[in-house]
């Protein structure tokens, strides 16, 4: 509130100081519109353009019935760098240099001065308009500039939280589907064999409990990352991929794997993306594919690393890209790499992983 009143008090004494500094009587004519131009300054933000015309139209109808001669322009600085500071830059000027215009016709036909003492006059408020505009313009640019600061940090907020969304969609999903591909082999295994071979029917609930244990430890490790007060927990690695077969093997599978080159030398993201592709490509191949043997190749050279994973399956079509498919896809994307699926007598899932992006 007191910043909506300071600008119009402050115009109200200016007017009636520019009139005690040229001489001229101070009376209520010069009080009225003051209070005018300065009680029209308290809607200014609202209606910037028609503030600025109708205290252009006051001072004028003040000026030539003879009861204001303090100025032309300078009674309006707030209003027109209001006008300027609220983008409409252009309203200013026309309205500024059709008062000047008014001004120098006036004072030279009218007032009787002299063309000189006109056009110094004239000068000495074009140069204050020019000023006052250029303070309000740049006043404009930096609202909106920062405006834009502000709209770019929301969409880059926007997009850190979607990104971070999708990862979490995709280790869930990693870890939960190929959990219950295996448990689920296991499951109808023990089913089978409950009242034929006891013995076995415990290796298969053994097996499923621990693939279980493995996938809630590896939800711990994953909620613990989320937590903020959580340390962050070791991601999976190329190291754990002898464990992924190995997984695969205890539900009847035939797997091989091949591995050239040292595993541990490849860590981070790209490690993470390469135990994720064999996750999914060997659940896919247990859920899916109606397979007796896989083969798992991982080939690491000093640019990048290549995972190959193919199956005898003969499963009717290809399974369709459903979110594993796709997060796989979007994984190697992310890292610079490429992803094919290919069915060829079975299917076979490769990606190539650069070591830079």
């Amino acid at each position: 509130m007191i910043a909506a009143l300071a600008p119009a008090v402050l115009t109200t004494v200016a007017v009636l100081t520019g009139m005690a500094a040229v001489g001229a009587p101070i009376g209520w004519p010069a009080v009225t519109m003051g209070l005018v131009l300065g009680g029209l300054l308290v809607v200014r933000r609202r209606r910037p353009v028609e503030v600025l015309v109708v205290s252009a139209v006051v001072l004028i109808a003040f000026q030539v019935a003879g009861l204001f001669e303090g100025g032309w322009v300078w009674p309006l600085t707030v209003a027109c760098y209001t006008v300027a500071a609220a983008g409409r830059t252009r309203w200013a000027v026309v309205v500024g240099l059709f008062l000047l215009a008014y001004a120098l016709a006036w004072d030279w036909a009218v007032a009787g001065a002299s063309p000189a003492r006109a056009l110094a006059a004239g000068g000495a408020e074009t140069l204050w308009l020019a000023l006052v505009l250029a303070v309000g313009n740049s006043r404009h640019l930096q609202a909106r500039w920062r405006a834009q600061m502000e709209e770019s940090r929301e969409a880059d907020a926007r997009r850190r939280l979607a990104e971070q969304r999708l990862e979490i969609s995709r280790e869930l999903h990693d870890i939960v589907a190929h959990t219950l591909a295996v448990v689920g082999v296991h499951l109808n295994v023990a089913a089978d064999t409950l009242e034929e071979s006891p013995e076995e029917t415990r290796d298969a609930l053994r097996t499923a409990m621990e693939v279980r244990g493995k996938a809630m430890a590896d939800l711990r490790s994953l909620i613990g990352v989320l937590r903020i007060d959580g340390d962050a927990a070791p991601q999976p690695d190329l190291g754990g991929i002898a464990a992924l077969v190995t997984a695969a093997r205890a539900t009847g599978l035939s797997v091989t794997l091949h591995e050239e080159g040292d595993p541990a030398a490849v860590t981070g993201p790209q490690a993470l993306a390469a135990h994720r592709v064999v996750q999914e490509a060997l659940t896919n191949t247990i859920k899916h594919a109606n397979a007796t043997h896989v083969s798992v190749r991982l080939c690491l050279t000093g640019t990048a690393v290549t995972v190959e994973v193919a199956d005898d399956g003969h499963g009717g079509t290809a399974p369709a890209e459903g979110h594993g498919l796709t997060g796989m896809r979007e994984r190697i994307t992310t890292l610079g790499g490429t992803l094919t699926i290919e069915r060829s007598g079975g299917f076979t899932v490769r990606a190539s992983i650069p070591l830079r992006t």
